[in-house]
């Protein structure tokens, strides 16, 4: 696929915002291109690295005399998180505003810094969408290769740069910053991690797999997560208060990344890859979606015991005393032929009486739509479509 500008589903807020994303989703390129006239300092520079680290001062000299409302970029903000302080007191003094763009918020929330009170809102863009890519979509190479921007835009090289991407990133996010002392040890929990992409999670299991005490994986986790690799999907409890009482999935951002993690990335995928990467891909655009369209949806899967499960609950409104909590429920299949025993799920739902289910949808990877009583059944290419247009939340 030729590179072209591709335009991103996120819009510029009009305030100073924090923008996080995981590396190589486009961060930079979309800043400069949604910013064109702004003031751009990269913290990736080394001789301005050091400056601004001895004196965070300096960033009004380097910014110079600019207007009320002048943009002004920070990237890889997460390397010095001291900076916030100035930011803080230009936004205050000068009416800059600011984009503080990073790979990484595990600094900035862990070190106790400036989060500039409500001066700036946060933002996220993540890799590419299938609303994003157009015509250019290709399901089955999404599914095998993820939507990396790097990945989608040479696809013939797709494998060497998705294995350099998880080279790149034990490198980068993890020797550089210093998180972990020891990283073979964090390279076998990767790849555990990479195999278990839209897995029910067990730490102890991957514990004892790994070679590591059960609260380093709880810490390795929480890497994934604070540099937006990883995201886990709390299971729905309708008829309990805590919801966390029973054990999340974890997905990756993205279902190229995981092959790569899992070190599956120059082997062929069987069919059991390629219906957890379907997942993946949904959750992918459903987040997506959710985020771009600030429609701010909790995301869920269910389970019961007996092990009926419904793959993802979209939120639409928490249960109360006096009203019954509204879903969403989405059953996902690898399948040229939809099997009606797959709705069973989603048909007991919706006898509970505690829940409304608003909708019911299947999505599958044949090529016709149906109609059930009550439950839509939708190609993935239709179903993709109807959630960029708004008609699924």
């Amino acid at each position: 696929m030729k590179e072209k500008p591709i335009k991103r589903l996120l819009e510029p807020p009009y305030r100073s915002f924090f923008l996080f994303g995981p590396r190589g989703v486009g961060k930079t390129t979309w800043l400069r291109s949604v910013l064109p006239e702004a003031i751009y300092i990269d913290l990736l520079e080394a001789s301005l690295f050091l400056e601004l680290s001895q004196d965070p001062g300096r960033l009004e000299p380097m910014i110079g005399a600019q207007p009320e409302n002048a943009w002004v970029v920070v990237d890889e903000i997460q390397k010095i998180p001291a900076l916030l302080d100035e930011v803080h007191r230009l936004i205050e003094s000068k009416s800059w505003r600011f984009a503080l763009c990073g790979s990484s918020a595990r600094k900035l929330r862990r070190g106790g810094v400036n989060l500039l009170g409500g001066r700036a809102i946060t933002r996220y863009l993540d890799a590419f969408s299938c609303e994003e890519l157009k015509d250019a979509f290709d399901a089955d190479f999404s599914l095998q290769c993820g939507l990396l921007p790097y990945v989608q835009l040479d696809r013939s090289n797709a494998a060497d740069i998705l294995s350099a991407y998880v080279n790149t990133y034990i490198k980068e996010e993890i020797k550089e910053e210093g998180i972990v002392r020891r990283i073979p040890p964090f390279m076998r929990f990767l790849n555990i991690a990479g195999q278990l992409n839209g897995q029910i999670i067990n730490r102890h299991n991957i514990a004892r797999e790994a070679a590591v005490p059960r609260s380093t994986v709880d810490v390795y986790f929480s890497i994934l997560e604070d540099t937006l690799l990883g995201h886990f999907l709390p299971a729905y409890r309708p008829n309990v208060k805590v919801r966390e009482q029973t054990h999340p999935k974890f997905y990756w951002f993205d279902p190229g990344v995981a092959r790569a993690a899992a070190g599956l990335v120059f082997d062929p995928v069987d069919r059991l890859w390629m219906g957890t990467a379907l997942e993946n891909l949904i959750y992918h655009e459903l987040r997506v979606y959710n985020q771009a369209r600030n429609r701010n949806r909790q995301l869920f899967y269910y389970r019961t015991a007996a092990g009926s499960e419904i793959d993802f609950i979209i939120e639409i409104r928490k249960g109360r005393p006096n009203a019954r909590a509204r879903v969403i429920c989405l059953e996902i299949k690898l399948a040229e032929k939809w099997d009606r025993r797959w709705e069973r799920p989603m048909r007991s739902m919706d006898a509970q009486k505690a829940i409304y289910v608003e909708k019911m949808v299947g999505v599958y990877t044949g090529s016709r739509a149906y109609r059930f009583d009550g439950i839509d059944v939708l190609p993935l290419t239709d179903f993709l479509e109807r959630l960029h247009e708004g008609q699924i939340f």
